[in-house]
C-alpha cells in the first residue's frame, strides 16, 4: 500500500519573513533558540530575521557546521534547555535547519542520537514531544524545510539519517530575498541539490504521483532558472524559481532518493568538509546512466519526461543525453569536473562503498546497487 503525507504550512513570497511573529504565535513559540551559523550572521541575513520577530523573546546559537554534528546538537540542547525555550527557529541553509532537527529531538528524547536514527530502527521512537520549529531557509537547494529528515554526523563519525513525521517544521517561512546575496558558487552548489533531488526522486520506483508531478514541475523551474540565479544573485525572480524548485524537491523525495545521495552521505561522512550539492551534482550524470536499465525507468519513459522538462531535444533510453547535458551544466556553473578535483582518492572507495550499502537511500534507487555497482559509479564519477 501506497502511503503519501503531505502535512506543514509554508509562507513563500518575497518579504515572507516579515510572518515570523505570527507563526510563532500560531504554533506555540513563545521563547525561540534560533539555530543559525557563522556565515549567516556575517551576512546580515541573521540580522534581518531576528529584526522581523520584533518582541519575541529568543537566544541565538551560531555554531553549526557545514555538516551538522552531534557534538553541535548537544551544545545548542544544552543552550536550549538552559534559556528554558519552548521552540526553535532555524535560519540558514540546509545544515541549520537539519541541526535544528536534532536538537528538537535531544532536547526532548532522552539517549544517544544513534538510537534514533533511521538506519538504526529509530524512526519510531522520535515522538510528537519533539521541540515545535520553525525554518527560514537562506538557501535554495536542502528543502529540509519541508521535509521529515536530517542528517547529521553522529559520533562514531557516521552520517546518519533520522526520519520522523514529527520532525518536520511546524511552519516554512521561505522568503527570496534572504538569498540575494548569496555566492555564486553556493548558488550552483545548492541549486544542483534541488535539481538532483527532483531528479532522483522522480527515477525512484515507489508509487506516488503526486510527488511525481511536483518533482518534475520543479525539475522544470530549476533547470530553467539556477544560471540566471548563479550569473546575477539579484535577479529576484530567478531566485524565486530556485527557492520553490529547493522546496518541491523535499517534498516529493518522501517518495524515496537513491544510489546519489547514497554516494553522497557516505562521502560526507568520510571528508566533512566536502559540500553536499556538490557532490549530487557529481554523481548525478553516472547514476543516469546506471538507472536507465531499471524497468520503471523504461516502462514510464521517466528519462525522457525529465528531458522534456529540461527541453532538451531527445534522449535516448540510455539515459546518455541526459547525463551529458548535467556534466554540461555542471561545468556553465564553474562546478569540478570529478571527485579528483576535491581531493577524493581511491583508497577511499571501500569506505564511502561501505557506508552507501548501509544508508538509508541505497533501498530506493530503482536499481539495487552491489558493492562493484558502486565501485564503478565512484569510477565514472572521478
Amino acid at each position: 500500500m501506497t502511503t503519501i503525507h503531505y502535512l506543514t504550512q509554508v509562507q513563500f513570497d518575497h518579504g515572507a519573513v516579515a510572518a515570523l511573529p505570527q507563526e510563532c504565535a500560531r504554533v506555540g513559540v513563545t521563547r525561540a533558540l534560533v539555530v543559525t551559523d557563522a556565515g549567516v550572521r556575517a551576512a546580515g541575513v541573521l540580522a534581518q530575521a531576528l529584526a522581523a520577530l520584533k518582541d519575541v523573546p529568543h537566544t541565538v546559537f551560531d555554531g553549526t557546521p557545514s555538516n551538522p554534528t552531534e557534538a553541535a546538537v548537544r551544545a545548542a540542547a544544552d543552550l536550549y534547555r538552559q534559556e528554558r525555550c519552548d521552540g526553535l527557529i532555524a535560519v540558514g541553509g540546509g545544515s541549520s535547519i537539519d541541526l535544528a532537527k536534532g536538537v528538537a529531538i535531544a532536547a526532548t528524547h532522552e539517549g544517544p542520537l544513534t538510537h534514533y536514527a533511521t538506519i538504526e530502527g529509530g524512526s519510531p521512537r522520535i515522538t510528537a514531544a519533539v521541540a515545535p520549529l520553525i525554518a527560514v531557509p537562506t538557501t535554495a537547494g536542502t528543502g529540509s524545510e519541508v521535509a521529515r529528515g536530517a542528517i547529521i554526523i553522529v559520533e562514531d563519525g557516521r552520517k546518519l539519517g533520522f526520519h520522523s513525521w514529527h520532525l518536520v517544521p511546524r511552519s516554512a517561512v521561505l522568503d527570496p530575498d534572504l538569498t540575494l546575496g548569496l555566492p555564486a558558487g553556493l548558488t550552483a552548489a545548492t541549486g544542483m541539490d534541488a535539481i538532483a533531488h527532483c531528479m532522483e526522486t522522480f527515477m525512484a520506483p515507489a508509487v506516488n504521483p503526486p510527488a511525481d508531478g511536483i518533482a518534475i514541475d520543479g525539475l522544470q523551474r530549476g533547470w530553467a532558472s539556477i544560471e540566471r540565479a548563479t550569473q546575477n544573485g539579484q535577479d529576484r525572480r530567478a531566485r524565486w524559481q530556485m527557492m520553490s524548485a529547493s522546496m518541491q524537491g523535499a517534498m516529493a523525495f518522501q517518495k524515496g532518493l537513491g544510489c546519489v545521495h547514497s554516494l553522497s552521505h557516505s562521502l560526507g561522512g568520510v571528508n566533512p568538509k566536502l559540500h553536499h550539492g556538490t557532490l549530487n551534482a557529481l554523481f548525478l550524470p553516472a547514476v543516469i546512466r546506471f538507472n536507465a536499465r531499471a524497468p520503471s525507468i523504461q516502462q514510464e519513459q521517466r528519462l525522457a519526461r525529465m528531458a522534456t522538462a529540461m527541453g532538451l531535444p531527445s534522449c535516448g533510453a540510455d539515459g546518455r543525453e541526459l547525463a551529458e547535458a548535467v556534466r554540461e551544466l555542471n561545468a556553465r556553473l564553474g562546478l569540478p569536473k570529478g571527485l579528483a578535483a576535491l581531493g577524493v582518492q581511491r583508497d577511499w572507495f571501500e569506505r564511502i562503498i561501505a557506508g552507501a550499502l548501509a544508508d538509508h537511500c541505497h533501498k530506493t534507487n530503482p536499481v539495487i546497487a552491489s558493492a562493484d555497482d558502486y565501485r564503478q559509479l565512484l569510477e565514472a564519477s572521478m
